[in-house]
């Protein structure tokens, strides 16, 4: 006997209807006077929301737009795993296995060095016939595939094959990949639930693309594929059936949800303007992964709220497959505990909250529709746009040069405290004791610097890092990378701690296209600048690389004995930052609540 009575139907009859001029009105007496314009949520897409949205919305639009294509079942759950370079995977393949007992539905192997991965012991220890995996490679990824297809003869493979080339969107060197990418799709036959072209559109959002410009530079990505890989061998319809989108999902709600039912609308246009069938369009898969743009090293405990929402809007958006990154992934070594957090998060999503049981939850809602159609609109004008710049890769370098734009406007808002960032520049924890080194975590080639946090954040351990150094009067100096964005969060940042008559005229943060620095000794602290090519040739000097190294990133810390560090500073040119009339010793210490001995 069932424990729960079947629901009754809900009927709202008993409540009057009431019209849009009934809720101005309504609106009108709320505001007691001031302006509704003022309601308007303006988005860095180039267009506002409304205060609120009725049953017009829906007639704006030709009536309810018909459902889009949905999961048929619910989403899977299928956590990320790294296998560093150098590493044959084996510990991976047995955590993936302990994972899949444990509430996970797949996994995705995120390989530094494919060609050491051990796909013999992953055949042995998982059943791949029937386990959705996800593989991401940065090289060859065909040599990847057929040791998975010799490992498992005759298996037909579940899960994709991403291939991230380095710091490009998949299909911007398409010329140099396009024989092993078609030799990937040619493998796949015979594999329905195996997609071998992921289009990355995650490459965009976590640089700190807008929505509009993650929907559009994905297409624009998908349409190199399907204009330059279909050969006498490969036909189109077989490229696009084995296409799939990857998407980092952001904690802008509502925003979310409809950047994913755009991309599945818009995609169906894709596929139309390549003479493809509609029935194609169908068996779009979506991998969503909460974004690394917006995570956070202060008070990481905050990621688990980012998290939630970012997870929330990708099953609701539509979403196949979500992997939900740990929340201390930024700092901390693989452990049980965060990946714990992270895996059932979806589980409880599904189970508790019962996310899955419906298809297409925003179809028919005024806002989320009409949000759907504005984005979708907006990221088909960008798209056609960058098309007639050439497409990928012509059009790279405008592409690339559009979304750096975009995240420069981000951490200026950051830094003035425009958009706020939970732990980070509001409602800090002064008194946190970090569950990481700040040394061994700026020194580390691994750190993320590129998200919107990390400006004002390597300004918070800098600035510690420099005031423990001055304690413990070290003999050593150091010079940390601040980014190209820091200096504007530190004028910004101090300029808020001043009084209105104190505050003093500023000097430019500093010359365009140079990055900012911390010098850090026992003796003294010194904001500087330098192009990149100036602390690109420090850093070398200062772990003795030699030239002919073509491939090496500097970490955010170097150290050298404080002669070595004094005189290297002034050899390779790095320029002081002045905020006039304070030194860096008392900015450093107001914005670390700090008062000078």
């Amino acid at each position: 006997m069932p424990d729960v009575t079947a629901a009754s139907p809900v009927s709202f009859a008993e409540f009057p209807a009431v019209t849009t001029a009934e809720w101005q009105a309504r609106l009108a007496r709320e505001l007691k006077g001031r302006d509704p314009e003022t309601l308007r949520w303006p988005l860095p897409d180039g267009f506002s929301l409304e205060p609120f949205y009725h049953r017009e919305a829906l007639a704006a639009l030709g009536g309810p737009p018909a459902p889009l294509p949905h999961p048929v079942a619910p989403w899977l759950n299928v956590p990320s795993l790294n296998v560093p370079a150098g590493q044959d995977g084996r510990l991976q393949i047995e955590q993936a296995a302990d994972a899949l007992q444990r509430g996970a539905d797949g996994m995705h192997f995120v390989c530094s060095d494919a060609a050491t991965f051990d796909v013999a012991y992953l055949a042995e220890r998982l059943p791949l016939a029937s386990t959705f995996i996800g593989y991401t490679t940065t090289t060859d990824p065909a040599a990847l595939l057929s040791r998975l297809v010799d490992a498992a003869p005759g298996t037909a493979l579940r899960g994709f094959l991403r291939f991230a080339p380095g710091p490009v969107p998949e299909g911007a060197e398409l010329a140099d990949y396009r024989a092993g990418l078609r030799r990937c799709v040619r493998l796949a036959v015979g594999m329905p639930d195996f997609r071998t072209l992921a289009v990355n559109g995650a490459f965009f959002g976590n640089r700190g693309a807008t929505a509009t410009q993650q929907i559009a530079f994905s297409l624009n990505t998908a349409a190199a594929l399907l204009a330059e890989l279909p050969d006498a061998e490969t036909t189109a319809a077989e490229v696009a059936a084995a296409l799939h989108l990857h998407v980092a999902v952001m904690p802008g709600y509502f925003l979310e949800i409809a950047k994913l039912r755009a991309l599945r609308r818009l995609w169906a246009t894709l596929l139309h303007a390549f003479g493809l069938p509609a029935a194609l369009n169908a068996n779009l898969r979506i991998h969503a992964m909460t974004a690394t743009w917006t995570q956070t090293t202060l008070d990481a405990h905050t990621n688990l709220l980012r998290h939630t929402t970012e997870a929330m809007s990708a099953v609701l958006g539509g979403a196949d497959s979500l992997s939900v990154a740990p929340f201390d992934c930024l700092f901390a070594d693989s452990n049980e505990f965060s990946a714990r957090l992270a895996r059932n998060l979806s589980v409880l999503l599904r189970e508790e909250a019962g996310l899955g049981r419906v298809q297409d939850p925003a179809a028919g809602s005024y806002y989320l529709e009409t949000l759907t159609d504005q984005l979708a609109r907006e990221a088909w004008t960008l798209f056609q746009r960058t098309e007639e710049a050439g497409g990928l890769p012509q059009a790279r370098a405008q592409i690339l040069e559009e979304v750096k734009t975009v995240a420069n406007e981000t951490f200026r808002r950051i830094a003035s405290g425009q958009q706020v960032v939970v732990g980070t520049n509001r409602f800090q924890n002064q008194h946190e004791n970090f569950s990481f080194h700040p040394k061994k975590l700026l020194r580390s080639a691994e750190f993320d610097v590129t998200r919107a946090a990390y400006p004002t954040e390597v300004l918070r351990l800098a600035t510690a890092l420099h005031f423990e150094r001055r304690d413990r009067k070290s003999k050593r100096a150091a010079v940390v990378l601040l980014g190209a964005n820091t200096n504007q969060v530190i004028l910004e940042s101090f300029l808020q701690l001043l009084q209105e008559h104190e505050r003093p005229e500023l000097a430019a943060s500093h010359p365009a296209g140079t990055m900012s620095l911390l010098y850090s000794s026992a003796e003294e602290a010194t904001l500087m600048y330098a192009t990149p090519e100036q602390f690109r040739r420090f850093a070398r000097f200062i772990f003795q690389i030699p030239t002919e190294k073509q491939h090496f990133i500097p970490p955010a810390l170097l150290s050298a004995d404080l002669a070595t560090m004094h005189e290297a500073v002034r050899v390779f040119g790095f320029q002081e930052m002045k905020v006039q009339g304070y030194t860096t010793e008392e900015v450093l210490a107001r914005l670390q609540g700090r008062k000078l001995n």
